[in-house]
C-alpha cells in the first residue's frame, strides 16, 4: 500500500514523468496522463473552426478512411484561435475517451498538434491513451542542412527529408547549393553556372551536370512551406567558390593546385555586380528572411591575394591592413548587398571577426574546438545557431567500429546529440535570448547515394529534433533510448535505411564512394 501511495504522489507532483509512457518524437514539454483510450478510425469525425483548421481536418479525414476501427460518434476538433498563452508553434492536445481537441493560436502550432496526433495514432495503432499535452518548442530554429554541391540527391530525396522533418516538428531546411565540386541552382542570367559549374561532383569531376531548375526550386519551396519548413539557400563566398569561378573565370580570385579558383576576386566591382545579380534571382525564389553566404575557410585558396599587385594596392588604398582585412571587407560588402534586398546574412562563425553589424547577420557556430568563438559572437550581440562539428556534423561516424566517416577526438553518437546543448550551458547561460536554435549539418564528401545518406542521418536526426524542441527539464536520455525503437519501426515503414544503435551489426555500413582519381590509381 505504501508503494502505491508513493507512486500516486509522484504522479501528482510530477505528471511529466509519465511522458516516457507516451511514444512521441520529440518529447512534449508536458504530458498529463489520464485513464482510458480514444479509438481513432474510419468513423471518426474531423472538424475545424477556421479555413486552415478545416483543411487539416480534411487531410485527417482522408487519411483515416482506410481505418475500420473507431467509435461511431467520436470527434476530433481542430481549433485555431487567438490565445496569448499559446505562442508561435505552441499547441495543446486534449484527448478524452470520446473526443480530441487540438488548439493553437498559429497555423504552425495547429500543424504540430496534428503531427502529434498522427504519431500517437501510428504508434498506438489507433488506440490512443487519454492524456493532455501542453507543448511548445525550446528553440525557434530546428534545422537540418544538406550539402548537395559535393553530391546531388534530387528533389524526391529532398521531399522525403522534408516529410520526416515535419513529422519531427523541425522547421528549417538549410540547403548547401554551391561549393567547390558543383553549382546546383539555375540562374537564368548566368547560364554557364549550370552548363559548366554544375558538371562534376566530389567523387567524379566529370560527372554530368546536375542541378535544380528554378521550377524545381519553386516546387520544393512550396512543398516545404506546406509543412511549415523554411528553406535557407547557401551561396558560398568569398571562398568555396570554385564551381562559379570555373564557369566565370573573370571574377576568380585565384588559388593554387587543388584550390584553383577557390575564391571570388575580392577587389573587382564586377564581382559584386555579379553576386548582386545572382542574389536577385535567389531572393525571388526563396521567401525565407535569410541567405547563407558561408564566409569560412578562405585561407585555403587565397594564395594569389598575397601576390596580385592589384589586390595588394586595393588593400593599401582601403587601409585594410592585410589579406584577412580584405576578407572581412568582402563579407561586410555582401552583408550590405543582402540587406539591400530585404534579407539577413547568415555566415559561419568566421564572420564574427569581420566587423559586420549584429543587426545585419546571424552566426552559425560550427568550430566545436573554438568555444571562444561562440562566446565572442554572443558577447558582441549576434544571434547564434549552434551546429558544432561535435556532435552535430552528420559526416562523423556514429559507432566505434565504423570505418567510413570523420573522427575528431571521437565521433558523434545519438546520445551525444541528445545531450546537447547542456554540454555548453556554462557558455550560453545568460545569453539564451540570442540562441536561435540548432541544426544537424550533413556534409557529403563521403556520402554519394540515398542509402548512405539515410544511414548517416538516422536515427541521429530524431535526437536533433528532440534537442531543438524539448525543454531541458523534460529531457532524459535513458527514456529517449527506451522509446527509440518505435521511431526505428517508423523508418522501416518508410523503407528508410538506418543505423541501429541497439544492434550495430544488423545493417551493413554503406561504403564510402570512391573518387574517380582513386579508381584510376587502383588500375
Amino acid at each position: 500500500m505504501k508503494k502505491i501511495f508513493l507512486t500516486l504522489l509522484l504522479i501528482a507532483l510530477y505528471p511529466n514523468t509519465l511522458c516516457s509512457q507516451i511514444n512521441l518524437f520529440p518529447t512534449p514539454a508536458k504530458v498529463t496522463s489520464g485513464r482510458g483510450f480514444f479509438v481513432a478510425g474510419g468513423n471518426t469525425v474531423f472538424v475545424g473552426n477556421a479555413d486552415y483548421a478545416k483543411s487539416l481536418a480534411r487531410d485527417l479525414t482522408d487519411g483515416f478512411k482506410s481505418m475500420k476501427s473507431g467509435d461511431k460518434n467520436n470527434r476530433v476538433i481542430l481549433a485555431l484561435r487567438a490565445d496569448a498563452s499559446l505562442k508561435n508553434d505552441a499547441y495543446t492536445l486534449d484527448i478524452s475517451a470520446d473526443s480530441v481537441v487540438m488548439t493553437a493560436s498559429t497555423a504552425s502550432g495547429l500543424f504540430y498538434a496534428k503531427a502529434t496526433f498522427l504519431q500517437l495514432a501510428r504508434f498506438y495503432g489507433g488506440k490512443i491513451p487519454v492524456c493532455r499535452i501542453n507543448d511548445s518548442p525550446r528553440y525557434e530554429w530546428r534545422g537540418f542542412m544538406l550539402d548537395e554541391s559535393r553530391h546531388f540527391f534530387g528533389k524526391e530525396k529532398v521531399k522525403q527529408y522534408l516529410d520526416v522533418m515535419s513529422s519531427l516538428k523541425m522547421n528549417v531546411f538549410h540547403w548547401h547549393l554551391t561549393d567547390e565540386p558543383g553549382w546546383r541552382i539555375e540562374i537564368k542570367r548566368y547560364p554557364k553556372l549550370t552548363t559548366v559549374g554544375a558538371i562534376g561532383n566530389y567523387s567524379d569531376p566529370d560527372a554530368p551536370a546536375a542541378f535544380y531548375t528554378q521550377e524545381d526550386i519553386k516546387e520544393i519551396v512550396a512543398y516545404a512551406a506546406e509543412r511549415h519548413i523554411i528553406i535557407i539557400p547557401e551561396i558560398d563566398m568569398p571562398g568555396h567558390a570554385t564551381a562559379v569561378c570555373r564557369a566565370y573565370p573573370e571574377i576568380s580570385g585565384g588559388g593554387e593546385g587543388r584550390w584553383a579558383h577557390f575564391t571570388f576576386h575580392p577587389c573587382k566591382e564586377a564581382t559584386y555586380q555579379f553576386i548582386g545579380n545572382v542574389l536577385d534571382e535567389i531572393v525571388s525564389l526563396f521567401p525565407a528572411p535569410y541567405i547563407h553566404i558561408g564566409g569560412d575557410e578562405v585561407h585555403y585558396g587565397n594564395q594569389e591575394w598575397f601576390t596580385d599587385p592589384d589586390i595588394q594596392q586595393f588593400i593599401k588604398d582601403k587601409n585594410l591592413k592585410d589579406e584577412t582585412g580584405l576578407e572581412h571587407y568582402f563579407v561586410r560588402r555582401i552583408a550590405d548587398i543582402v540587406a539591400s534586398k530585404g534579407k539577413t546574412v547568415i555566415g559561419w562563425d568566421e564572420i564574427v571577426d569581420a566587423g559586420v553589424s549584429p543587426s545585419k547577420a546571424v552566426v552559425m557556430w560550427w568550430r566545436h574546438d573554438r568555444k571562444y568563438q561562440l562566446l565572442k559572437a554572443l558577447e558582441q550581440g549576434f544571434r547564434v545557431i549552434m551546429t558544432p562539428r561535435r556532435p552535430f556534423y552528420g559526416d562523423f561516424v556514429q559507432f566505434g567500429s565504423h570505418k567510413t566517416g570523420r573522427f575528431w577526438n571521437g565521433y558523434n553518437t545519438v546520445e551525444d546529440i541528445y545531450r546537447f546543448p547542456e554540454t555548453v550551458d556554462n557558455l550560453i547561460y545568460s545569453y539564451e535570448d540570442r540562441i536561435m536554435g540548432l541544426q544537424m549539418s550533413m556534409w557529403t564528401e563521403r556520402i554519394a547515394d540515398g542509402k548512405r545518406l539515410d544511414y548517416m542521418a538516422f536515427p541521429r536526426l530524431v535526437a536533433v529534433a528532440e534537442s531543438g524542441w524539448t525543454p531541458a527539464l523534460s529531457k532524459e536520455c535513458s527514456l529517449f533510448m527506451q522509446k527509440l525503437p518505435f521511431f526505428l519501426e517508423y523508418l522501416d515503414d518508410k523503407n528508410i535505411y538506418y543505423f541501429n544503435p541497439f544492434d550495430p551489426n544488423a545493417r551493413p555500413e554503406p561504403a564510402e564512394p570512391k573518387r574517380k582519381d582513386d579508381v584510376l590509381k587502383d588500375g
